[in-house]
């Protein structure tokens, strides 16, 4: 039988290096390949693994480490009361823009803000697009927002993440009144006509194909905001008329700190 744990990664050793002993663990693998535990008597045998790390089991052994500065000592320097501004819609509907527009809004005027829409080429680039890679795509995404929540630094995410559960999952995580939902919203004949990156003519060919491409609003599900902070209308209003109508959300709300 062969048992549900892993052992460490290893590095990249030469290809003869990789026989081993009855029984006995090999002692270097091809970066990418993993272990399974085997049966008392069984050989092992390098194995190539894809796994969803939700399901493996939490270090037990940590303790939390509390820091020696205030969160107001970080926002007297960064000059916002941080919160994550979470851009949900469908690709095209101009949510990129719109976080690249109000970063260079916010640190234009001496606030301190991050869009994070690179995740993919990094942090998550081992996930696809399956609704469980999505899934964790969000919670990581939701981690790591915290962390800038936590510096001082006001986060800009914009991403799709088309699943009402996954979005209340990250509001959970961040806590309540540090969570701003902001839905940008076009019709998906709008956001397929613009179609910056080819992608809504890819998804139609594959569809038409009989193949699927898990693309959002094409062949895989979107889940519109319910009640969010904000609702904007990206299909009748410009760039600039979105980014002012989000500073003057923040502005009212107290999170742009030193501004009149």
């Amino acid at each position: 039988m062969m048992r549900r744990s892993f052992c460490a990664r290893a590095g990249k050793p030469e290809q003869k290096r990789l026989g081993s002993e009855k029984g006995k663990k090999p002692s270097a693998l091809p970066e990418g390949f993993f272990f399974l535990h085997a049966a008392r008597g069984e050989r092992w045998k390098p194995r190539r693994v894809t796994c969803n790390i939700g399901w493996m089991r939490k270090a037990t052994n940590i303790v939390w480490h509390a820091g020696h500065v205030a969160p107001e000592e970080r926002q007297a320097i960064t000059r916002v009361r941080p919160a994550v501004l979470w851009l949900t819609g469908l690709s095209g509907c101009g949510k990129s823009s719109l976080a690249m527009g109000l970063e260079r809004a916010l640190v234009s005027r001496g606030h301190l803000a991050y869009d994070g829409d690179n995740v993919r080429h990094g942090l998550n680039k081992n996930l696809g697009f399956s609704d469980e890679d999505r899934a964790e795509n969000i919670r990581r995404i939701g981690e790591v927002a915290k962390l800038f929540l936590a510096a001082g630094v006001m986060p800009i995410t914009s991403f799709i993440s088309p699943f009402r559960a996954d979005r209340a999952a990250a509001r959970r995580l961040v806590g309540e009144g540090e969570f701003v939902e902001i839905f940008v919203d076009a019709p998906l004949e709008v956001c397929e006509s613009r179609d910056p990156k080819g992608l809504y003519k890819k998804a139609r060919a594959a569809q038409a194909a009989g193949q699927g491409l898990q693309f959002t609003g094409i062949d895989s599900p979107y889940e519109p905001p319910e009640n969010p902070e904000l609702h904007l209308h990206s299909d009748t209003a410009s760039v600039e008329q979105l980014v002012e109508q989000v500073l003057a959300w923040l502005l009212q709300r107290g999170h742009l700190l030193g501004a009149e």
